[in-house]
């Protein structure tokens, strides 16, 4: 029998190269998958604008001085979406443009992502789930394993090296569980030449968990891998103070003229001269010199030349104040986790220290230079980019996280300007409509039809087949329920008819689902209420359930219901020109998130003080529609003082005598966000007119 492998017919396996293979990465033909964001390079929308500091000045009438506050016309990103998609449209404007990427990817199986969340002035707080967004996130992640994990990095990192200008740096943050995978992920994708360190951060200095019976060594580290788009990045060495050891060792004498203290360094050149080292006679010593003779003899001139004892070695003065440090290595033990008393920390599970980040970005770009990070978290990266005077896009898929970014970047504002350092606008996105379009082009192939029925699904509502209207697609128990269109935004003129199909229909309350809500409809809806005798419940469609995994009927998602706010303008005239701030009045926040066995207390606690249930507020005096929200005036809770304002007190000044409107946007301790519109009358007690 002939021999089947061989030679002349090698086997398979022989000819193959050294590869991390996973499942997802090659399809059934043996193809590689190529990125699926063909046709995902939606455009990005802009829903708020940030820039607290000059817009507060302009609406009091001051001076603003644009040259110290900004350094040049870019404004900063906050972008709210699955990363994959934000980074598709970022391509168009920014592909080769980044200088600087760090992520920080989930990568602890089984992590636990619950938070305390505090609640109102005092130390009361409740105890946050992982919101079902960032678990459906995770489960994608993870729910195969580390297959899952490598499919979903890979494909990011394919991404980020396409934004990563040609002296840019790309620091990946990783557990030790799944570093060594990742490493040979990020070989692949970037190149095993480009690869630079694999940096073990020690993040906490306690011995691990061996006194609580732990079978093995105590795990304090992570690692953060270096790679580079290049061979020729943005490299700045990075040094650390030297220790009492180090300057009582190396730095003994001390200058009889100056006083200042030194250490002697080898003036012989290191490799001879086949490093072309000069060879000569200085001192009464011959030898090979770092140093050109004419050089020497400066160095002599100007005393930092000393002769050894023995009159045989010839050594330089290196003084204390002319030395940077002791130069930073692989290992990172100097940079602690945040302390739970620390005045940065700000209350978010996965948070990592500002000195990291600054390490970080000092070494790795310089004044100007653009940063990223597609897994912002808690706007670490951010805070300290803006600190350091870079630029940045940020970007997360969990609403809790944006929300806590975009506070804490306003106070890194305020702070800046506070101290007279110029600092950047901000701008929050998210893709809106068209990653819903995305969704149902290539989902659910273009049907509306489809759209609906999974809605309902998810909902756990039973569609109507045959029902009296076409308005009414579901009933819930004894509800009805109404899907407004993908592209839709619900209006008061969709949502009378509804009603009135219901009342026709003989039922008492409808659940009218919708992905946006008209900014007043829930006012209207409940005028509409009272006049029909019909209960109706706006319930916002989650993003949750266009996650392409979630399977309709089976998977929760957090289906809820609009918050009630009220609010009202202050107005007093001064001058001839009106004075105006807003108070507000009422706030019901939707309790979606709360863990079952503490809603009923929470529901409460709601109805007496809803206002402890809100985190953050902001006020657009000049509110134009279609137009992004401009944060004018704004008060948030910090950890440190969980005091409120529930009035503004900025003294909007409106100088003409047209009717304007205001929007209040209110945030509450879940993410969640409201808002209401409010209107000035012109200065002549008339409406109409507006600006």
């Amino acid at each position: 029998m002939a021999e089947q492998w061989g030679p002349t017919k090698p086997h398979p396996l022989s000819k193959m190269k050294t590869e991390l293979v996973w499942e997802g990465k090659y399809d059934e033909y043996g193809n590689r998958r190529e990125v699926e964001i063909a046709g995902a390079d939606l455009p990005l929308q802009k829903v708020e604008a940030v820039d607290e500091p000059r817009q507060a000045a302009e609406g009091r009438g001051l001076l603003f001085d644009t040259k110290k506050a900004h350094q040049d016309d870019f404004r900063n990103m906050l972008l709210w979406g699955d990363n994959k998609l934000v980074m598709a449209a970022l391509l168009k404007d920014f592909k080769g443009k980044i200088d600087l990427i760090y992520i920080d990817p989930p990568f602890d199986v089984g992590a636990d992502f619950t938070m305390d969340v505090s609640l109102g002035e005092g130390k009361d707080a409740l105890h946050k789930d992982q919101s079902l967004m960032e678990s459906v996130a995770y489960r994608d992640t993870w729910g195969r394993g580390t297959d899952s994990y490598l499919h979903m990095i890979s494909e990011r990192l394919l991404v980020m090296k396409e934004l990563l200008s040609a002296k840019g740096s790309i620091y990946v943050h990783v557990g030790k569980t799944v570093s060594h995978c990742v490493k040979c992920v990020c070989d692949e994708v970037f190149g095993a030449p480009l690869f630079v360190n694999d940096i073990t951060w020690k993040r906490s200095h306690a011995h691990g968990d061996t006194g609580q019976g732990a079978t093995h060594f105590g795990p304090v580290t992570e690692s953060v891998l270096l790679y580079t788009r290049t061979e020729h990045p943005t490299w700045n060495a990075q040094y650390t103070d030297y220790t009492e050891e180090i300057l009582d060792r190396d730095y003994k004498y001390v200058d009889e003229k100056t006083g200042e203290r030194y250490r002697l360094m080898p003036c012989d050149g290191p490799g001879g001269g086949s490093k072309g080292n000069p060879f000569y006679e200085f001192l009464g010593v011959k030898g090979y010199w770092r140093y050109s003779k004419e050089r020497m003899q400066e160095l002599y001139d100007a005393g930092e030349i000393v002769l050894s004892s023995t009159g045989k070695s010839i050594s330089r003065k290196r003084y204390l104040k002319d030395a940077k440090g002791t130069p930073v290595t692989d290992l990172w033990d100097d940079v602690n986790r945040i302390s739970p008393t620390s005045i940065e920390r700000v209350g978010y599970a996965t948070q990592k220290p500002e000195a990291l980040l600054e390490r970080v970005i000092n070494a790795s770009s310089v004044e100007g230079d653009l940063v990223a990070d597609f897994f912002c978290g808690s706007g670490t990266t951010a805070a300290v980019a803006e600190r350091l005077g870079r630029r940045w896009i940020m970007a997360d898929l969990g609403r809790f996280a944006i929300h806590t970014s975009r506070k804490r970047l306003i106070e890194v504002q305020r702070q800046l300007y506070a101290e007279g350092k110029p600092y950047r606008a901000f701008d929050v996105y998210n893709l809106g409509r068209y990653e819903r379009q995305w969704w149902q082009k290539e989902r659910l192939k273009g049907a509306d039809e489809e759209h609906r029925r999974i809605v309902l699904a998810f909902y756990r509502a039973e569609p109507l087949t045959s029902a009296s209207s076409p308005l009414l697609h579901g009933r819930k128990g004894p509800a009805f329920v109404y899907v407004d269109g993908i592209d839709s935004i619900l209006t008061l003129e969709e949502l009378k008819p509804v009603v009135e199909a219901t009342q026709a229909s003989g039922a008492k309350e409808v659940h009218c689902l919708a992905w946006e809500f008209e900014m007043e409809l829930k006012r209207n809806a409940e005028a509409l209420e009272h006049e029909y005798g019909i209960k109706v419940r706006l319930v916002r469609i989650p993003r949750e359930v266009m996650e392409k995994n979630r399977r309709p009927g089976v998977d929760a998602v957090p289906f809820f219901e609009m918050a009630t706010l009220s609010a009202k303008a202050m107005v007093r005239i001064e001058g001839g020109e009106r004075i105006v701030d807003v108070e507000l009045t009422h706030f019901l926040p939707s309790l979606s998130e709360v863990p079952s066995k503490e809603l009923e207390a929470l529901k409460e606690r709601a109805v007496k003080s809803g206002f402890d249930f809100i985190d953050f507020w902001a006020v657009d005096f000049d509110h134009q529609d279609g137009q992004p929200f401009k944060h004018h005036w704004q008060d948030y809770r910090l950890r440190k003082d969980r005091s409120l304002k529930l009035a503004s007190n900025c003294g909007y000044r409106y100088t003409d005598t047209k009717t304007h409107t205001i929007c209040v946007k209110v945030i509450d301790v879940f993410g969640c966000d409201t808002s209401v519109l409010l209107e000035v009358p012109g200065a002549n007690g008339k409406r109409g007119g507006k600006k």
